[in-house]
């Protein structure tokens, strides 16, 4: 083990759940406002996942308003506070980028049971 690894290994978080693509899930971001901080939920669907250590990375697209909207999330952020699956899908993709031309019903992805 190199010595990045080991630095970066502090800073990883070990509680958090297996996130796969394809999963809804909310997301609980410490949001600062002036002098005040807040926790703010946010909600979507994994379309995808970008594994590399201390940076992974995962993109949750939700809907609002009828506007598509993707965000980016570092996972190992102090700022996220937790992550909590709501359900997991089946997919056969590592991408889901194909959501991104669909909506309604045409969008829905089928449940594991």
């Amino acid at each position: 083990m190199n010595l990045i690894q080991k630095v970066e290994n502090n800073f990883k978080k070990k509680d958090l759940p297996a996130i796969n693509i394809g999963d809804s899930i909310k997301i609980s971001l410490l949001i600062q406002e002036g002098n005040k901080e807040r926790i703010q939920i946010s909600e979507g669907v994994v379309i995808s996942k970008n594994n590399s250590n201390l940076n992974t990375t995962i993109t949750v697209r939700k809907i609002v308003q009828n506007i598509g909207v993707e965000r980016i999330y570092l996972i190992h952020s102090p700022r996220i506070t937790r992550i909590e699956i709501i359900r997991q899908a089946k997919v056969r993709r590592s991408k889901l980028y194909y959501l991104r031309k669909r909506s309604g019903k045409a969008a829905k992805l089928k449940h594991k049971m």
